[in-house]
């Protein structure tokens, strides 16, 4: 199948330590990548991380605190210098357009590309924000102190596999392939028919992703994550401080286990950690004991789907 892996390039909480980064992912999805948030010096880990800047197209911003966006001025500057051409398509909360666009001027002078800026809805609902011939993003809705939302990146399933030794037996021109894995048939020039299923294995399904950072627990989204092959949730508290995480509007590792569970997902990735946990062994123990395949993300890990 092709490369569908996801860059974990910072996943602590608003207070940075010298062992996590803020916020940001990158999507490598077929080649084309899609960054989710962008705390300080995303830029930086992109190329630790060897990810090519001329891939990124398209930003995706969970909600406007600091330790999730301020990286981006600084990233459209490096975009500058290195000569990009290609718009760049950022997704948020108004009023972030009206907050950046001065930033940029004064920052970023004579950007040789244009900066896109597309609103993100805020009520509480799944909507489809960007679509091509490989993706579906989804916004999720999350709960916060300001205006959020999670993103589900749902992959095209790829078009059937065609079968070679029908193909060979029915002597079918190569010409005619692309038209008979978009779902036609074929007929014979003595007039039989040989329906697509017959000329054609199914494909693989489609994989997803969801990103759930930050937000209070949301019990609700379980139908909207069902079956999702890898959820990255924040754990910022131990269920010990679940009186803080309610006060802030964060999530416990239990309740992000919880949620993995009730929505049937295949892993749990957790992430977002509060800077009082000098080892994250125990956000982890407490989230597989409810649901055991959890992993803790970090810096410089890249999952697979």
């Amino acid at each position: 199948m092709e490369k569908f892996e996801v860059h974990i390039l910072g996943c602590g909480s608003a207070l940075p330590t010298l062992r996590h980064n803020p916020s940001a992912q990158v999507i490598n999805l077929r080649e084309k990548l899609f960054m989710i948030d962008c705390g300080e010096g995303t830029q930086l880990s992109m190329r630790r991380n060897h990810l090519k800047f001329s891939k990124l197209s398209h930003i995706f911003l969970s909600h406007l605190h600091g330790d999730h966006v301020l990286g981006l001025v600084p990233l459209i500057s490096t975009l500058s210098l290195l000569g990009r051409t290609q718009p760049l398509h950022i997704y948020a909360h108004a009023p972030f357009e009206e907050l950046m666009k001065p930033w940029i001027d004064f920052f970023c002078h004579s950007v040789p590309f244009s900066v896109e800026f597309h609103t993100l809805p805020k009520d509480n609902a799944l909507h489809l924000i960007f679509e091509d011939r490989s993706v579906e993003v989804h916004t999720i809705p999350l709960s916060h102190r300001m205006a959020s939302c999670g993103f589900l990146f749902r992959e095209k399933a790829p078009l059937p596999h065609i079968r070679r030794d029908m193909i060979d037996f029915l002597h079918i021109p190569v010409y005619e392939i692309n038209r008979i894995k978009q779902g036609e048939g074929w007929t014979t020039e003595e007039g039989e028919f040989y329906p697509h299923e017959r000329l054609t294995y199914p494909a693989e399904r489609g994989r997803s992703y969801a990103y759930c950072s930050d937000t209070s627990f949301c019990p609700l989204n379980a139908p909207l994550l069902s079956g999702v092959d890898v959820l990255y949730h924040e754990a910022t508290f131990s269920k010990a401080d679940g009186p803080r995480a309610a006060q802030t509007c964060h999530s416990t590792a239990e309740q992000a286990a919880t949620l993995a569970k009730n929505a049937a997902v295949g892993r749990l990735v957790i992430g977002h950690y509060s800077s009082r946990y000098e080892d994250e062994t125990l956000l982890l123990n407490e989230a597989s004991e409810v649901f055991p395949h959890t992993e803790l993300a970090s810096e410089g890990m890249v999952i697979q789907l």
